[in-house]
């Protein structure tokens, strides 16, 4: 079933979604949480992932998340359910003997937090996507395996998309046609630290389609990464939550 969000203010929380320059597209009508599939799904997991898998973690209640492995500093409380309406699922970038950091929304670009493994369900995660800046080019992986690569446009210079590791916190379809986001959206963990003066449109970092396809391998974003509709259905039928995204320069 499709949740749908709360409200404009939700659809409006990703940075990039205008160009950098001329007018602002108006609000686009609230997007849906794509509904789950058995292809978009992370696999239950035995301990040790596999060559070329990542682990996530499901979170099953509010949890804390802490500074550092037994740390009684908490850097964040992050829900079951994400701000626009998806299961929690986050990616896992350290281990750490029962411990496990994490990225999210809450901690900002670069933070990690831990969680005990025992705080959450384990997943392993199949998929990666890897986007380089300089060719404004992305891929998406399976157990290593080249699968898809495509043209995305980029942050202009100035509001540069920042890179760094993030994870895939929802899959969402937007409302209608004409929408600035294309037909879908997948939201990172990653926020925009340059804003530009006026925009009100938040600061989470997504993939994104476009009402402006030859915009498409352009630096002409406020942070975000488009690509074409092609590309976005085939990533939003395959990529779970939870999914590694690497963006590099």
């Amino acid at each position: 079933m499709r949740r749908a969000l709360a409200g404009l203010g939700a659809a409006a929380a990703l940075a990039g979604c205008g160009a950098a320059a001329g007018p602002q597209p108006r609000p686009a009508p609230a997007p849906t949480v794509a509904p789950g599939a058995p292809a978009a799904r992370p696999v239950a997991v035995p301990p040790a992932p596999r060559p070329h898998e990542a682990l996530a973690v499901e979170l099953l209640r509010r949890t804390a998340l802490r500074a550092a492995p037994g740390s009684s500093r908490v850097v964040a409380r992050v829900r079951r359910r994400t701000t626009f309406g998806s299961p929690t699922v986050l990616p896992v970038v350290r281990r750490r003997g029962g411990w496990l950091g994490v990225l999210a929304p809450e901690l900002g670009n670069g933070g990690v937090g831990w969680l005990r493994s025992t705080a959450a369900g384990l997943l392993r995660e199949q998929w990666a996507i890897t986007v380089d800046l300089s060719a404004r080019r992305a891929t998406l992986r399976k157990l290593g395996r080249r699968v898809l690569t495509f043209p995305v446009a980029v942050g202009a210079p100035e509001h540069p998309t920042p890179p760094g590791r993030y994870g895939v916190t929802d899959r969402l379809r937007t409302a209608a046609a004409g929408s600035p986001y294309g037909c879908c959206i997948l939201a990172l963990t990653g926020h925009q630290p340059e804003v530009p003066q006026g925009w009100t449109g938040g600061d989470r970092l997504a993939i994104h389609g476009t009402s402006d396809p030859a915009s498409v391998g352009a630096p002409v974003s406020h942070g975000c990464l488009r690509a074409g509709g092609q590309a976005l259905r085939f990533l939003m039928r395959r990529v779970p939550l939870g999914t590694p995204v690497v963006v590099r320069e």
